[in-house]
């Protein structure tokens, strides 16, 4: 779709691809105002072979990335503009998510693990008994992450381990491993004829493999997952030129950012100043909190991560962060599951026409709970049900739970850096939903700020690139001052903190549900002080034939 533009003389543009878990974007921006000039957008199938598995198909997502990028220039032509007035290219994408492929052939060797893919819970197990004390944090010093079936080095175990064709592979030398932006580099710069096997930093970040402060593939880490070096891409800085595009109506334009998408978001918010913050609600949720050029380790269940490190010779930034797996899946699933929805933006109007959740509470840990808690054997709830409980009440419950999982890591934030946050700087299409944006408010007790442009995480990138080629100046002083919209809490502190220990209580009765038999479920509801176990079934009873009697 082609964006009205003023009758003006564009400047030099920059584009950015942004390829996310659900889609794959390609958008142009005007280097010396910051405006959206136009933008393409294709969805991306993910693919559910087992539960707890989430694919996707490498392929698909490399193809996605032409087809947006063709689109969009054609826009520029249809706007009367010079698509040669784009000056470079920078990358935004998906973290964690993993991908490998024959060097010899080009081809995948198997379908993407998506990073909220649970299938690893079993190789998580097996590398904390492997630890000293059975410590999932025993690695936390080098790399920042806790053992989690959320990061890439996890996910290659699993197919060293269970994929006969990555097996072989490596034995003969032809694996190359990356994620998603790797893949993508790889074949943009030319594949098979010389594509550059490059990461960046905050990708590298997020695979365990990586020493947090060295900011290379460590030794140490690499022997516990015992995952050969020679299938790493070279690291790199998120602002140089890597190389050129090879193909497609761009051909030959520098390639020169990239960044993983929450950190692109938290450079998109230009948030460089130690101690902002950025909360982007997309298919999950992430809070990041930059610490400056200090790597705090957190001692409340927050991941140490590279913000960004905007050239070869410049100082490299922390950040904190609060990963929550499901936000807009949970809308995705009331729509595609439950039927209760039938677009996803449906929920806010049908959250609305109820004043509250009336007591009801829904915990969407489908792939287990991630920060603060790192509880992979989680799963998803919905209590507090009775007769009188609509599917109003759950689409609220929904939308209250993204803001409880949101204020759940703001709070380890605060305790990890003493310093109480007083606004949250936020962003994401669920932001869309203004619903959603002032019961965080409310949960949180705090202001709430939303760019007018919500395309954060594509600007993060486009900042970079252009950055790296000398058209994007991010000097304070050159900066486009952003539009925002305000959220004010609306509650009294006593009522904010009666509804979050509820909360608490039903994130409780989450935990440890995977592999429970009936008497260890019915022994704990007991020691809770609840109804024993058969409450739970009756329960979800109640919700399919909620489901069904308002669909």
């Amino acid at each position: 779709m082609a964006n009205q533009v003023p009758q003006r003389e564009m400047g030099p543009l920059v584009g950015a691809v942004d390829q996310g878990t659900s889609s794959t974007r390609f958008l142009v921006f005007d280097a010396k105002t910051a405006e959206l000039i136009t933008f393409e957008q294709v969805e991306i199938e993910q693919k559910f072979p087992k539960e707890g598995w989430v694919d996707e198909d490498p392929k698909e997502i490399l193809q996605s990335v032409y087809d947006v990028i063709t689109k969009a220039v054609q826009n520029l032509k249809d706007l009367d503009i010079d698509p040669g007035k784009i000056q470079a290219i920078g990358i935004t994408n998906q973290r964690e998510t993993t991908v490998v492929w024959d060097k010899t052939t080009g081809e995948p060797l198997c379908n993407a693990i998506v990073w909220l893919d649970s299938r690893t819970g079993p190789t998580v197990e097996a590398l904390i008994d492997k630890a000293p004390g059975k410590n999932k944090d025993y690695l936390q010093p080098l790399c920042g992450l806790p053992l989690s079936t959320y990061f890439s080095a996890v996910k290659l175990r699993w197919l060293m381990d269970n994929n006969e064709a990555v097996q072989q592979a490596i034995k003969e030398d032809r694996c190359m491993f990356g994620t998603v932006d790797s893949w993508l580099l790889w074949n943009m710069t030319g594949g098979l004829n010389g594509g550059l096997h490059i990461t960046d930093v905050t990708n590298a970040s997020r695979t365990m493999l990586m020493n947090i402060n060295t900011l290379q593939w460590d030794d140490k880490l690499c022997k516990f997952f015992d995952i050969p070096k020679s299938v790493l891409p070279e690291i790199r800085s998120s602002a140089e030129v890597y190389g050129t595009l090879k193909g497609g109506p761009l051909t030959g334009l520098p390639i020169s950012g990239v960044l993983g998408d929450q950190q692109a978001a938290l450079v998109g918010q230009t948030c460089f100043t130690k101690g902002m913050a950025k909360n982007t609600y997309g298919t999950g949720c992430f809070l990041l909190y930059n610490t400056g050029e200090e790597a705090v380790l957190s001692k409340n269940g927050l991941l140490t991560t590279v913000a960004y490190k905007l050239g070869k010779d410049k100082p490299t930034v922390y950040a904190l962060e609060g990963s929550i797996a499901i936000a807009g899946a949970c809308v995705r699933w009331l729509r595609d599951n439950l039927g209760i929805i039938k677009e996803a933006a449906d929920i806010e109007a049908l959250a609305a026409s109820v004043e509250s959740t009336h007591g009801t509470y829904f915990v969407p840990a489908f792939s287990g709970l991630y920060a603060p808690y790192w509880q992979t054997d989680a799963r998803g709830i919905i209590c507090g049900l009775t007769q009188f409980t609509t599917k109003a009440h759950i689409a609220r419950a929904a939308l209250e739970a993204v803001s409880f999982q949101t204020r759940e890591i703001l709070d380890a934030m605060n305790q990890d850096c003493g310093i109480p946050m007083q606004k949250l700087q936020v962003d994401g299409g669920m932001t869309a939903n203004n619903l959603l944006m002032q019961l965080q408010a409310d949960l949180l007790g705090i202001t709430v700020v939303k760019p007018a442009m919500p395309e954060t995480t594509a600007l993060g990138a486009a900042m970079a690139a252009g950055y790296a080629v000398g058209v994007w100046s991010l000097a304070q002083e050159d900066l486009t001052a952003i539009t925002t919209d305000t959220y004010t809490p609306s509650i009294t502190q006593e009522e904010r903190d009666s509804r979050y220990d509820k909360w608490k209580l039903a994130v409780q009765r989450s935990m440890k549900w995977e592999g429970h038999t009936a008497g260890e479920q019915q022994k704990q509801d007991y020691r809770h002080g609840s109804l024993p176990g058969a409450f739970y079934l009756m329960s979800t009873i109640a919700l399919l034939i909620l489901a069904a009697n308002n669909t």
